[in-house]
């Protein structure tokens, strides 16, 4: 049964992802994308980048576009669901137990090499997005623009997308649309032609 798919294949990357959203995305891109093949690469570019923009974190985003996908709003709430639920159980029991535990030098050690784990699958989920989302001289010009803006102006989050948004809009939409308009033109051309004969 599909809902009872999505359920425990999010509630799996669900209990074993630390870190956030962030470092689960290489894990979703290996399961949703690479296993399940339930949503393809771009889709899933999609996802990210409209998942980033939304409120809420990036992963759970991500499950409920997924499971929308697949089977619809029911699956969009199970998917969601099973990618939080483990969170749940596990962050309750923790919270009961942290201060008794936290300052053991042996969690404290434990934490310290998770960290430098998340670091990595962060790093990891970066390299992948970055081989999807620049794909040419125009990509690579936004990205070095927005970083720029973002290390040395510390611009504003919203701002940034809205502005990445309306130069997608402005590049990307000029090419299908001029092309489209040609084919157009060219179709009715030759019906002027085929009526004429």
């Amino acid at each position: 049964m599909i809902l009872l798919d999505l359920f425990v294949t999010f509630a799996k990357m669900g209990a074993v992802t630390f870190g956030g959203g962030y470092a689960m995305l290489p894990i979703l891109q290996r399961e949703i994308v690479d296993k399940k093949k339930w949503v393809t690469d771009e889709e899933i570019m999609d996802y990210y980048a409209i998942g980033q923009c939304t409120p809420g974190i990036i992963a759970v985003n991500t499950a409920t576009f997924t499971g929308r996908k697949v089977a619809g709003i029911l699956g969009g709430i199970i998917a969601t669901l099973g990618l939080v639920f483990p969170s749940i159980v596990i962050i309750t029991v923790i919270a009961a137990l942290i201060h008794n535990f936290s300052s053991l030098q042996v969690v404290q050690d434990a934490l310290a090499g998770i960290r430098v784990c998340v670091c990595v699958l962060i790093f990891n989920a970066i390299v992948k997005m970055w081989k999807s989302a620049i794909i040419d001289k125009v990509t690579l010009i936004l990205y070095l623009g927005i970083l720029a803006a973002s290390v040395f102006f510390d611009a504003s989050p919203i701002l940034m997308v809205v502005i990445a948004a309306v130069c997608g809009l402005i590049v990307r939409g000029r090419g299908p649309a001029s092309g489209s308009g040609s084919n157009s033109g060219t179709g009715r051309k030759a019906a002027g032609k085929g009526a004429r004969a």
